[in-house]
């Protein structure tokens, strides 16, 4: 089978642009398998490392996704791509 690939647009979601995460994060929570980590975004210098303010998404387990679309459907900016 073709590898699966998830693409999240971090122009629009995450890394402190339009849209945080934390505050919708229906991706993480529509995905049965969860692929998805919610996590700081690495190499980032803020202000407060313990209030850490610059997060994103990462589509981490890839072999675990079912391909059925939900983050894709949910995602209110239509950030996420997935393709095979």
């Amino acid at each position: 089978g073709r590898k699966t690939k998830i693409t999240i647009d971090y122009s629009i979601c995450g890394d402190g642009n339009k849209v945080d995460p934390r505050d919708c994060s229906k991706c993480l929570r529509v995905c049965d398998p969860a692929v998805f980590l919610l996590h700081q975004t690495v190499g980032v210098k803020e202000e407060n490392p313990f209030d850490p303010q610059i997060w994103r998404i990462t589509p981490l387990w890839l072999s675990l996704c079912t391909r059925c679309m939900k983050c894709v459907s949910v995602c209110p900016e239509k950030a996420i791509k997935v393709s095979w």
